[in-house]
């Protein structure tokens, strides 16, 4: 069995360290972005972030997945038991256009699901944690917040009857299928934000339900998946039945609903 607490210990200073980082090139404005093979953006910040975390969770002796590391082979990682699923940078279309919302993710996963999770907003140092042995809380620059696990997981069914719903979704991957579920609600107000920190928006009770069609990789998610689950919260695949999975062959995720 893992130290999980431990392992978050050594993930929160990297992600802080990284924040720091990321800011310096954000303060400076010199971005150097560039285009991936899968069309999205890559800057100075991701790669400076990248390298930090990876200093720091090697000396764990875990793998490590991470979006702007080299790809491993299914048949490779499908074998390992603990392992460190992060995205250095996660919102890096919201960091090119300077409006604060990207985070640094990074999970602690135990085969197929995350077992733990930090996610650091750099913009206004605030530290998100959590795993079923720590329960999860927030750093607010040096502000700390537990929050409370739901005595009962909320149903699907609940949210129907709430009268004025609050829906999160993607400010920069809206997709005709989430307009379509979010139309679902009547009496909805809808809050656009960048990066894992919709998530959060619902542990902190700012919003009842993040709805997602379109691509998202598993580096995007499983963190926020972690803190959310250490308060008895979820990450659903549409037909509301079972939770998404993780390390799969393909990274990528299906379209989900988070509450």
């Amino acid at each position: 069995m893992a130290d999980v607490p431990h392992l978050l210990e050594i993930a929160k200073s990297s992600a802080v360290e990284a924040g720091k980082a990321i800011m310096e090139v954000y303060r400076s404005g010199d971005f150097s972005a560039s285009i991936k093979s899968d069309h999205s953006p890559l800057t100075k910040a991701d790669r400076c972030a990248h390298s930090i975390i990876l200093d720091h969770l090697n000396k764990t002796g875990l793998p490590v997945l991470s979006e702007e590391g080299k790809n491993i082979v299914y048949s490779e990682r499908k074998l390992w038991e603990y392992f460190w699923l992060t995205d250095p940078l996660d919102g890096t279309k919201e960091f090119i256009s300077k409006n604060d919302e990207f985070t640094v993710n990074i999970a602690l996963m135990h085969k197929n699901s995350p077992s733990g999770g930090v996610i650091y907003g750099p913009c206004s140092e605030t530290l998100y944690v959590g795993s079923k042995e720590t329960g999860a809380y927030k750093n607010e620059k040096g502000k700390l917040t537990q929050f409370s696990a739901l005595q009962n997981r909320r149903q699907y069914n609940d949210l129907l009857h709430i009268e004025h719903l609050a829906i999160v979704a993607s400010r920069s991957h809206q997709s005709p299928e989430t307009t379509t579920f979010i139309n679902r609600f009547t009496n909805a107000t809808v809050t656009s934000m960048g990066s894992s920190l919709k998530f959060m928006l619902l542990l902190e009770n700012r919003a009842d339900i993040y709805p997602r069609w379109g691509t998202t990789m598993e580096w995007d998610t499983a963190a926020a998946h972690a803190i959310l689950n250490a308060c008895n919260r979820g990450v659903y695949h549409t037909n509301l039945k079972s939770e998404l999975m993780y390390n799969k062959p393909d990274l990528r995720n299906p379209p989900f609903v988070a509450f």
